[in-house]
């Protein structure tokens, strides 16, 4: 819980001067006056500790939000209030910055404030998309169903994560284990050995030649590629925050032939699962699109749905709206109007979502399935050519030692 230093007069006129815990200074100044005094001044202590942070610079991480989203949910769905809710989360905070947060996010809602305005000062801990949804869900009355509704999303979205960084922890490393043995090869085996041959004074093989001039340039040059590679992550990191750069990247990865598949099925499922928490939370099919333009990461992808949110406001529908554009797999197209027709496109767009999320871990199980025995190959082909680098001078000196 914050500190605050304080100073106050007693009833006798006397200074007082001390350090109390409260949600907000508003309730330390209440608590003040509850002792008989009279605050005339009430500040933030800041801790100074190695690694302390303030509650407005927190982050969440993807699996501690989902993990107090369910508890949310199931706190208020058993009739908690929601002081009597955030009470059992800080008690039961795994860290001090997250009780910080939760704390001042108590005090805010003892104010007075609505739990989606008071998230709101937390925007690096809960999306808009998330802020959106709780005051859904306190303006319904569905507050309990909207947070385990959100609860299943993020966990979603994080499940989602997990695979794709599961899929590419083996080819990353295979990737690394190629680098480190060939730079090993090139810039010590190569020469070391290569060097006993020249003592000889015999001609070398071509390949032998072509290998060790290789490893001489590396060898004078490994630093000035390390620069290199570091300047050029950090040029491309610049120019992604130039939109017309990141909108051709994002097109370039929309149309490779199976990880664009991969890419437009994620972004896909998270419009779909989006909607879905947000028709079924009593949400507009307008509003709910124009927030869904936030969870919709890659820009054609996105200007597709800000061009749909368009034409639904001039009384298209739905399904109508998505589909000119393309950027949209058509399976999804196609259950979003069968929901619209029936009524039930809440739990349509889940279970387009689902049907999304499938296609997602296929995609990426047949990504893995192509780039590791790729890696495998390009590594046994390049170490292949560096031993017969170095056994050809062997096989030629034992050529001119029989003869």
């Amino acid at each position: 819980m914050p500190a605050y230093k304080f100073t106050a007069y007693d009833l006798a006129g006397k200074e007082q001067k001390g350090v109390l815990e409260a949600d907000s200074p508003r309730l330390a100044r209440a608590n003040l006056r509850e002792q008989g005094l009279f605050p005339l001044d009430v500040a933030l202590i800041e801790s100074e500790k190695p690694g302390s942070v303030t509650a407005a610079r927190i982050k969440l991480s993807t699996p501690d939000l989902a993990r107090l989203t369910r508890q949310m949910s199931t706190l208020v769905g058993a009739g908690l209030t929601i002081e009597q809710t955030f009470n059992a989360l800080v008690e039961q905070a795994e860290s001090e910055p997250e009780r910080q947060l939760l704390a001042r996010v108590r005090g805010a809602v003892l104010e007075g404030q609505s739990l989606g305005a008071a998230l709101g000062a937390y925007k690096d801990s809960f999306s808009d998309l998330y802020r959106t949804l709780v005051e859904a869900g306190e303006a319904s009355g569905k507050l309990p169903e909207v947070l385990a509704k959100l609860a299943d999303h993020v966990e979603s979205r994080e499940a989602i994560r997990q695979k794709l960084a599961v899929a590419m922890i083996y080819p990353a490393v295979v990737v690394c284990v190629c680098v480190m043995v060939i730079a090993a090869l090139f810039l010590y085996v190569v020469p070391q050995v290569t060097g006993v041959f020249e003592a000889t004074r015999q001609e070398l093989p071509w390949l032998t030649r072509v290998l060790l001039a290789k490893a001489r340039f590396l060898q004078a040059t490994w630093w000035m590629w390390i620069v290199a590679l570091v300047l050029g992550v950090i040029a491309f990191r610049a120019a992604l925050q130039r939109e017309a750069f990141k909108r051709r990247v994002d097109q370039w990865l929309l149309n490779l032939p199976i990880l664009g598949r991969v890419v437009r099925a994620e972004q896909s499922s998270r419009l779909a699962s989006t909607l879905s928490i947000l028709a079924g939370s009593g949400v507009p099919v307008l509003q709910a699109l124009q927030a869904g333009v936030g969870v919709v990461t890659s820009l054609p992808m996105r200007s597709a749905v800000e061009r749909a949110a368009a034409r639904v406001a001039e009384g298209t529908s739905l399904a109508a709206a998505l589909g000119p554009s393309r950027q949209f797999p058509a399976v999804m197209v196609h259950l979003i109007a069968s929901g619209e027709a029936s009524g039930q496109l809440p739990a349509t767009l889940a279970r387009a979502a689902e049907q999304q999320n499938r296609e997602v871990a296929t995609r990426v199980g047949a990504l893995a399935a192509l780039v590791e025995p790729a890696l495998i190959l390009v590594m046994g082909g390049v170490v292949l050519t560096i031993v017969l680098a170095v056994l050809l001078p062997i096989l030629q000196l034992n050529q001119i030692v029989v003869k």
